[in-house]
């Protein structure tokens, strides 16, 4: 009886503070909520057709010119041959970070050949910023949310891909040719492949803006799949097929089908080809799919706390131009509602008793394992379904916390943790220092492979890897 008393008193001191920030009053997690409009692209800017390169970067400058209320565009770094590795804000503060509100991102075409998320890329762009003044919901997301798209991670793979080609490897690697899916620090894993630059860029910018959500756009299939990708134990990997499952597995689950729910197809599980497999609801686990070491949703998640979702969304990996538009169609809403979600949860600041923010602590939802960290601004966020938590906070020279909070469907729940500074007397708190969000938890030790067998699990790989995407 006291516990139901206290979740009531909970809930109740919950709904008042919430009701302060008229900014939270409207459900945008309901599927009431309106629907985006439909959208026509200024064709004298963007068309549905491919762009190269240089076609890209003028559209992103023109725009970027034209919307300077709106948009930024920044460069991360630059691939083997020297091609700039774009990023464009889409905002109504897109120069700068908006305290308290999360930053989100996009990146599409890290396999070369994977041509159809660029370019719904780029027409995702041009969709904000046309409908930012006659769409209430397009202007609530851009006032509450930093989207950063990056169009092409592997813009050299893409120089050397062909139009019709609907499977095969060619443009998939890098100029050098890396998998650049394959080339991010594993969990589960040592991952031996040398760095290379593009994936170096998206290690770096990461480790600078705190992104609490991210898609990856991919080609070669139809679904959402959702870490992990790898397994600890990997000599027959290939063959099994068994799901590695994350601490925040519900939210992963809910997050893909928030992708594929509001697909025009995905959500149908219906096999791309007759040889391969289907989904159920549109969704898989990725090492359930088939393992692979080096992936960039799972470095994602595991070193920055970042929930990231690798969205395949079309059959052929570079259709005719023809048919960009209708994958547009089958996406648009997708899209959209897939960045909303990174308004569900908790979050909130971690300050001193003085008010002053807390940068760099340590949190962790009890019983969820893989941790996150505060900016330097003291603010976290947490992507979380309804129910009820215990928030464990640790920064240096501070005494630990524990906190009870409840998550409600309608929106985020806001919660400010003050933290004492630690005395002498403490105990073992005293000399407490917080660990990055990789170092946080148990890493399980995989089965060393050797010889003939890891030829064979490698080489299995890469022809799925190759057919699958």
């Amino acid at each position: 009886m006291a516990y139901h008393h206290w979740a009531i008193g909970l809930f109740l001191l919950h709904i008042f503070y919430n009701n302060l920030c008229n900014c939270q009053s409207e459900n945008y997690f309901d599927d009431s909520a309106p629907s985006p409009r439909s959208y026509t692209p200024d064709v004298g800017l963007l068309d549905f057709v491919y762009h190269n390169h240089d076609d890209m970067t003028r559209f992103l400058r023109t725009t970027s010119a034209r919307y300077p209320n709106l948009t930024a565009l920044y460069s991360i770094g630059k691939s083997i041959q020297g091609r700039d590795l774009w990023v464009i804000v889409v905002s109504s503060s897109p120069y700068e970070h908006m305290i308290g509100k999360p930053d989100v991102k996009y990146i599409a075409n890290i396999h070369g050949n994977e041509a159809v998320g660029k370019e719904l890329m780029l027409h995702l762009v041009q969709y904000f910023v046309t409908s930012y003044n006659t769409d209430p919901y397009i202007k609530w997301l851009l006032d509450n949310t930093r989207i950063h798209i990056l169009p092409s991670l592997n813009p050299d793979g893409y120089a050397v891909s062909k139009e019709g080609t609907c499977d095969g490897g060619q443009g998939r690697y890098n100029a050098r040719g890396f998998d650049l899916n394959r080339n991010f620090p594993d969990y589960f894993k040592q991952n031996t492949k040398r760095e290379q630059p593009e994936t170096d860029a998206v290690k770096e910018w990461i480790s600078k803006i705190q992104f609490v959500l991210s898609g990856s756009l991919h080609g070669g299939a139809l679904v959402a799949s959702y870490p992990y990708d790898n397994t600890p134990n990997s000599m027959f990997q290939s063959y099994s097929s068994q799901p590695s499952l994350t601490p925040d597995d519900d939210v992963f689950k809910h997050l893909s089908l928030t992708y594929a729910n509001n697909h025009a197809k995905m959500s149908r599980g219906v096999a791309c080809k007759s040889a391969t497999p289907s989904f159920e609801n549109g969704i898989t686990n990725g090492a359930a799919w088939y393992p692979l070491t080096g992936g960039m949703q799972d470095y994602n998640y595991v070193w920055y706390g970042c929930m990231e979702v690798t969205l395949e969304v079309s059959c052929c990996k570079f259709p005719p131009a023809h048919e960009l538009r209708k994958y547009w169609e089958d996406n648009q809403l997708s899209l959209v509602k897939f960045l909303a979600e990174a308004h569900r949860g908790v979050q909130g600041f971690v300050m001193d008793t003085n008010g002053a923010p807390i940068e760099r602590a340590s949190l962790k939802i009890k019983g969820r394992d893989v941790g996150f960290q505060s900016t330097k601004y003291g603010e976290f966020w947490r992507i979380l379904l309804p129910g009820i938590y215990k928030l464990e906070v640790f920064a240096d020279g501070y005494a630990p916390r524990e906190i009870d909070f409840m998550v409600i469907e309608q929106h985020p729940t806001l919660l400010n943790v003050t933290l004492q500074a630690s005395k002498r007397n403490d105990g073992p708190y005293n000399n407490y220092r917080p660990v990055s969000a990789a170092q946080q938890h148990y890493r399980p030790q995989p089965e060393r492979e050797q010889g003939f067998l890891s030829s064979i699990s490698s080489g299995f790989n890469s022809l799925v890897s190759n057919i699958f995407g």
